[in-house]
């Protein structure tokens, strides 16, 4: 999946390469082991075939102080499943989790504006605009999810 230039458009803008996709894998051990909380495989329920990965990380990226400490959602799927609901299952399953699982009332997310299939999933799923930014040198949007969906009130200074 991740050597696939179509499910890197909007994430890196190229194919990852075997040792990238390795370091992923790794993170995403040592995100569960050391946090808690990490990436799930996503399966076709009927034929059990690989269809991407849903889940929360916290990357400690220097973007945005919305974002600072808070799980960070993330979701990728195979080309192949792209445009069949199966990212917003998966992540409404995510985020059922998060929400009886995290300590953390906020999620967080970003995408890029052109990416209109996830700027979906994200919204459908309760993920508010909080900021716009730049992250690898390219535009970003920078969302928020209160636990069950409600947003968290904003304070007067912020």
């Amino acid at each position: 999946m991740w050597s696939d230039p179509n499910v890197n458009k909007f994430i890196s803008g190229r194919a990852s390469t075997e040792h990238q996709t390795w370091m992923r894998m790794l993170s995403y051990l040592g995100h569960w082991a050391l946090m808690g909380f990490g990436y799930w495989a996503i399966e076709e329920k009927a034929s059990g075939e690989f269809v991407g990965e849903v889940g929360f990380m916290d990357f400690k990226r220097e973007i945005a102080a919305s974002m600072k400490g808070k799980p960070e959602l993330g979701f990728a799927l195979a080309s192949r499943f792209h445009g069949k609901g199966y990212a917003t299952e998966a992540v409404r399953a995510a985020l059922a989790w998060a929400d009886a699982h995290l300590p953390h009332p906020t999620t967080v997310c970003l995408v890029t504006p052109q990416n209109a299939a996830s700027l979906r999933v994200v919204e459908k799923c309760g993920y508010e605009v909080l900021e716009q930014g730049v992250y690898n040198e390219q535009p970003v949007l920078f969302f928020e999810r209160n636990a069950r969906g409600n947003r968290p009130p904003r304070s007067a200074d912020a």
